[in-house]
């Protein structure tokens, strides 16, 4: 038994656990204080345009009890440095309203999410016992182009000025890579691609409509 607790502990970190701690601290520590804990600082958030998550989280008052989220769904880049989760969103009293879609940096050890964005695309769910985890194919990197494996954030963020009205980010081994575009109407649209081995597949392709006036 205690070896077994040895190893669970020496076990690195995956983004799926670093989503049900960041998700455990919103009810134990505030929604938006872990919201601001686990921010990378390129991270974005969408109101719905896009706005720095750090300045929009500035200061800002925690509710009384925070939503609730768990990812039933992963997709990790070959190296296990980025990954993107998905899954529902529950209300504090347990009634699901939408799911929710962030990506995770991984650097030094510590992740990171550096994109948060919700929709209501697909029935609402409970939250999942277990998630299902997809890794990026580690055959045939040399295949993949240059422009997909050289590492860069999703957007350089930029004190005082708003994000821009869309951002890409890849991993460092480029198989896996996203985009995001907003529109003027607030439409926003994330499109996210796995490599495996032989081409990208893609993983995600949301359409979230703007909201209702």
């Amino acid at each position: 038994m205690l070896l077994t607790l040895l190893l669970a502990a020496a076990a690195p970190m995956t983004a799926v656990d670093a989503e049900r701690a960041f998700a455990n601290d919103a009810r134990r520590l505030g929604q938006w204080t872990a919201f601001r804990k686990y921010a990378d600082e390129t991270a974005v958030m969408f109101t719905p345009q896009a706005v720095w998550a750090h300045e929009f989280l500035n200061g800002r008052k925690d509710p009384p009890r925070a939503v609730r989220w768990g990812a039933s769904n992963s997709w990790v880049s070959c190296d296990g440095r980025t990954a993107i989760n998905r899954g529902p969103a529950l209300t504090p009293s347990g009634k699901a309203y939408g799911h929710f879609t962030t990506v995770w940096l991984r650097d030094k050890g510590s992740w990171k999410w550096t994109y948060d964005g919700g929709d209501t695309l697909a029935a609402s769910s409970s939250l999942p016992k277990r998630p299902k985890v997809q890794r990026a194919s580690c055959v045939r990197l040399d295949k993949i182009g240059k422009e997909y494996r050289e590492e860069t954030k999703s957007i350089a963020r930029i004190a005082g000025k708003p994000p821009a009205d869309g951002g890409q980010g890849r991993s460092a081994d480029g198989t896996l890579i996203y985009e995001w575009k907003v529109a003027a109407s607030g439409e926003r649209h994330f499109e996210a691609k796995l490599w495996n081995g032989r081409d990208y597949l893609t993983i995600l392709d949301q359409r979230i409509a703007p909201p209702a006036q």
